[in-house]
């Protein structure tokens, strides 16, 4: 696999033998990245769970403390009473039948989450095989279905993030910006992991976090003592 010079430059900070603590990776996160733009930092959390069984699902949402230090564009389906509401709230789309026809039309996809209050999801329902794939499904679970559109709205605003199993039982989520800096990404990071711990299925057996690692958009992986946070 080709390696840039710059991602060379970095692996030389890391040994992937060694578990850090979290906030000595962060601090290697911020040393590690070389690109000339702020990059993203994500987590990576390797469960003890098989996502194939609906017992053992781990998914939720939770709001960052210092948000992602991305701005979501928001699209929210609701009854036309509702639409100024839902724009006062700060989505960036709203609306409902028509709304639908346009995604189903033009194949639409400038926003990155999707709203619906609970009267809409017999109307939302239809775009499951588009919507779906994407991640894009509004849903319970993650706070994407619901009554409160100013609360749904402002939270994912804020910096609320959605994490959730895929087919190798792993979580990855972002969790800031390298210009946040070793402190902020360490409470997004202690936020988050303590919200997956807190979903850990009953019937989940054995080692439930196998591994933990951090890393920014061009960096390389560094390896996080999780035991440590629990």
């Amino acid at each position: 696999m080709f390696r840039s010079k710059n991602y060379k430059e970095s692996a030389k900070l890391i040994d992937r033998s060694v578990l850090y603590d979290a906030r000595e990776a962060f601090d290697l996160v911020i040393k590690a990245s070389k690109a000339k733009f702020d990059e993203t930092v994500e987590l990576h959390v390797r469960l003890g769970v098989d996502s194939r069984h609906a017992d053992q699902q781990v998914r939720g949402a939770i709001v960052l403390p210092h948000g992602t230090g991305k701005t979501k564009r928001v699209l929210v389906f609701c009854k036309e009473e509702r639409i100024q509401e839902a724009l006062a709230a700060g989505a960036d789309y709203a609306g409902g039948q028509e709304l639908v026809q346009k995604i189903q039309a033009e194949n639409w996809f400038d926003y990155d989450v999707v709203v619906a209050t609970p009267d809409m999801m017999g109307v939302v329902g239809r775009l499951g095989r588009v919507l779906g794939p994407k991640g894009l499904m509004p849903s319970p679970k993650s706070g994407t279905v619901s009554p409160d559109i100013a609360k749904a709205v402002s939270e994912i605003k804020a910096g609320k993030v959605e994490y959730r199993l895929d087919k190798t039982n792993i979580i990855h989520c972002p969790i800031g910006k390298v210009s946040f800096g070793a402190d902020k990404l360490y409470d997004n990071f202690s936020a988050l992991l303590g919200a997956i711990i807190k979903a850990k299925p009953a019937a989940a057996k054995g080692q439930y976090i196998k591994s933990c690692v951090t890393a920014s958009t061009m960096g390389p992986g560094i390896k996080i003592n999780a035991a440590k946070q629990m």
